[in-house]
């Protein structure tokens, strides 16, 4: 069995131009892995901390050199001999190195570039791809199959440009829709959404994360605008797809009440419900992420009981990955699916633990990217071997996240051509694995 012979991080930049770690290792037998981490904008309270430099005389006091210089002289000496397929031990030991409940001495951003590599390494050590080790190991489902992508297309919040308050505005296939033509058609509404948009005279560039952030007068706007673009298209919205949406309400909470472009005075609690209940009724919102603030616990409460039949309330700042949180949700109904970022607890470990959690109460999971990316397709693998329902990776546009969905598309090739040779070695269909 290979072991662990060295480790390396290094400071890189994410998809916006802000310092993150890319870590490196290397296993006895000659195999080599290298990884690396998100960040996010819109970030909870309670997510695990990062660990930055704060030299603001350099990166803006962004940097992480001293993240990565924890992992070259601190943690990679603990783990030089280790065997990569004991992620839980190297896990835990990681944990128990930082010590606190948030990450708040190595930060998360250390500890799950380790977590990560040692991940990769440990599929490497095992010859075998990274999807299917993670299945293998985990066993939380059966078999490998594609997850349903959520396909952002319009952005507002912090990740637009002052335009729209809500964050993100998504399109979701349907059940029955397959990876290839879901993606195909994201790729065919993401162009025409383009030409639309520019036929309308409205701004077309895109923002942070990739998705288009017109200059509309109300955030129902959009939802007209994305009518109008499915009709010149193959597709039939609510046969062949619905829309999401997130939130992020976090950004909307002002003293106690909500503000939105589509009225001139703020919102109560029990007036954005309605909000809510009246555009999943015109507009078949099939999906709702963070519709409240995170410790507005009796709205996310009424939400769940008035919609949770019918759409699914997710939580991510809500949540933050965080397996007392869901525990806690799941108790008391405050919502019926989670968004899951393994940057928001800082191990796989932990991030496995919320996935098997949410599973056992039959809730459905969303493994998702943050803002700040790289090409690194990490959580492309994890989503398949750990099997969450869905996936959000953001719009087919911009290096980062078409890496996402071009990895998604070999894994998908691979899972089809082994069907393939099952079947054409003799074996039944319920048998294949």
């Amino acid at each position: 069995m290979a072991t662990i012979q060295g480790i390396y991080a290094r400071e890189i930049l994410d998809s916006r131009g802000i310092p993150t770690i890319e870590c490196t290792l290397w296993l006895d037998n000659g195999g080599i892995v290298a990884t690396s981490v998100p960040t996010g904008t819109s970030i909870g309270k309670y997510e695990a901390k990062e660990l930055r430099d704060n030299d603001i005389n350099r990166m803006l006091g962004k940097g992480v050199t001293t993240a990565a210089n924890y992992i070259n002289t601190y943690i990679a000496p603990l783990l030089v001999g280790k065997d990569p397929t004991t992620q839980d031990e190297i896990d835990g030991l990681l944990i128990q190195q930082d010590g606190t409940n948030n990450k708040a001495k190595l930060g998360a951003n250390t500890t799950l570039a380790v977590s990560q590599a040692v991940m990769k390494g440990g599929a490497l050590s095992m010859n075998i791809p990274l999807y299917y080790y993670i299945q293998q190991k985990y066993q939380t489902v059966t078999e490998v199959m594609i997850p349903t992508c959520i396909y952002a297309l319009i952005n507002g919040g912090e990740h637009g440009a002052d335009n729209l308050d809500i964050q993100e505005f998504q399109i979701v296939p349907a059940s029955h829709i397959a990876y290839e033509e879901s993606l195909n058609m994201a790729v065919t509404l993401f162009h025409k959404l383009e030409e639309v948009l520019a036929i309308k005279g409205a701004i077309h560039s895109v923002g942070l994360v990739g998705g288009f952030t017109p200059n509309l007068y109300s955030n129902s706007d959009v939802f007209e605008i994305l009518v109008e673009t499915i009709k010149a298209t193959p597709y039939t919205f609510t046969q062949d797809l619905f829309f999401g949406i997130d939130v992020a309400a976090e950004q909307l909470y002002r003293n106690g009440h909500y503000t939105l472009k589509d009225r001139s005075t703020p919102f109560s609690g029990k007036e954005l419900l309605e909000y809510y209940k009246k555009i999943r009724d015109m507009y078949n919102v099939f999906l709702i992420e963070d519709p409240f603030q995170e410790d507005d616990l009796d709205m996310w409460k009424a939400i769940t009981t008035e919609l949770g039949e019918t759409t699914k309330i997710v939580g991510d700042s809500f949540l933050v990955t965080s397996q007392e949180k869901v525990a806690n949700a799941i108790e008391k109904k405050l919502c019926n699916a989670v968004l899951i970022k393994p940057n928001q607890v800082g191990t796989i470990t932990e991030t496995v633990k919320v996935i098997k959690l949410a599973k056992q109460s039959n809730w459905q999971s969303i493994m998702s990217h943050r803002s700040g990316e790289t090409n690194d397709d990490f959580i492309v693998d994890f989503a398949v071997g750990i099997g969450t329902e869905y996936v959000k990776f953001g719009p087919p546009n911009r290096g980062e996240r078409v890496a996402k969905y071009n990895r998604l598309s070999q894994i998908s090739f691979e899972i089809n051509q082994a069907k393939k040779q099952q079947l054409q070695a003799g074996a039944q269909p319920a048998q294949l694995k």
